[in-house]
């Protein structure tokens, strides 16, 4: 007879084995109306919840529908992120090649031949504002000649025209690729392979604007959530490495609650937080009823796409009144009620709150 000695010390392996974990649940029907219901008391328009890849819950209040399209404003930046992890993907280029490799008109000027791809795109460039342009009206060569006026990598300062030389960058870069711009790569890389149906794309000159031009459906923009969820990964196949979309998730020692393009859950000191006021505009950091995992896309006017991958959701919540909140003008709405409601049926202060 075949003895198997290893038998039994395998048996009590696998019988001290931890159990394997349960999928995470969903959040039950009535925390995502109490959620959807605060969303749409503060000029909510889309409210939907994926989970686990699967839409469980949509609302559009406030006269809206699914089909409706809405400015995402800031929340348009961190497509630009994965626009970077596609080109490094391609060899295109890399977080921490200096951006005066390719825009050669920046090597005489000592603090801007310092900037690198990832200075620009976790917004630690040192760049000001260029003079005498409004921020909405801020081209790409308006971008290229602001002024450098810290050390690169040493403060964070949000603002739109990092991205903008991101994008003259990118558009030098893909030329010879047969890319007209950024938006021309991400279509073809992104967009098309994932069925994400642009509204529209704001342009200067002729070039899409990178802070803020985009316009999608809350599905459209959901289906770009998911596939970040899914590391990459779609229909089987890895559009980009999943390693490289982590680089994404990564703060910086400036802002440890920035990453490339994408808003953490990370606490910041009060003397950052005093600092902008766009530290005025979220209450995620450090949160004690907010997962500790949750990123997010973030635009004016509480445009949001949150992501959370311990328990496999992906958030959209669309409003109006994005003028109102450029000038200064806020609702009552905060992230924390939003995703303390959604998971557990509370207030931001702890409260419990009835169905």
């Amino acid at each position: 007879m075949t003895r198997h000695p290893f038998l039994p010390s395998l048996l009590l392996a696998l019988l001290a084995a931890p159990a394997l974990a349960d999928p995470p649940a969903a959040p039950s029907e009535e925390h995502m109306k109490l959620a959807a219901r605060y969303s749409a008391a503060n000029r909510g328009v889309s409210f939907l919840v994926l989970h686990e890849g699967q839409r469980i819950y949509e609302d559009y209040p406030n006269f809206s529908g699914p089909r409706r399209d809405y400015k995402l404003a800031s929340g348009t930046k961190s497509f630009s992120g994965v626009a970077a992890a596609f080109a490094i993907h391609e060899r295109l280029l890399s977080l921490d090649e200096k951006v005066a490799d390719t825009i050669t008109e920046w090597q005489s000027d000592p603090l801007k031949r310092q900037i690198t791809v990832r200075h620009l795109l976790n917004l630690t460039s040192g760049l000001e504002p260029p003079q005498g342009v409004g921020r909405f009206k801020i081209t790409y060569q308006a971008a290229l000649g602001a002024r450098c006026s810290t050390r690169p990598g040493s403060r964070f300062r949000y603002g739109p025209v990092h991205f903008q030389v991101f994008g003259e960058l990118m558009r030098r870069k893909l030329h010879p690729r047969g890319f007209d711009s950024v938006l021309a790569f991400l279509r073809k890389r992104l967009f098309e392979p994932l069925g994400i149906e642009i509204g529209s794309w704001k342009e200067l000159e002729g070039q899409p604007v990178l802070p803020h031009g985009a316009s999608l459906t809350a599905r459209n923009w959901a289906k770009f959530g998911a596939w970040l969820l899914r590391g990459g990964e779609h229909q089987g196949q890895q559009l980009v490495p999943k390693a490289l979309l982590n680089q994404l998730t990564k703060g910086s020692r400036a802002n440890p609650a920035y990453g490339l393009t994408f808003w953490l859950n990370e606490p910041i000191d009060d003397s950052l937080r005093r600092s902008q006021p766009v530290f005025q505009s979220s209450d995620i950091m450090a949160h004690p009823l907010v997962p500790d995992d949750l990123y997010m896309a973030a635009g004016a006017g509480d445009q949001r796409l949150y992501l959370i991958p311990s328990r496999q959701l992906v958030v959209v919540r669309q409003a109006r009144g994005q003028l109102a909140a450029v000038l200064g003008r806020r609702t009552d709405f905060t992230d924390a009620n939003l995703i303390a409601r959604l998971l557990h049926g509370k207030d931001a202060e702890g409260k419990t709150l009835s169905p």
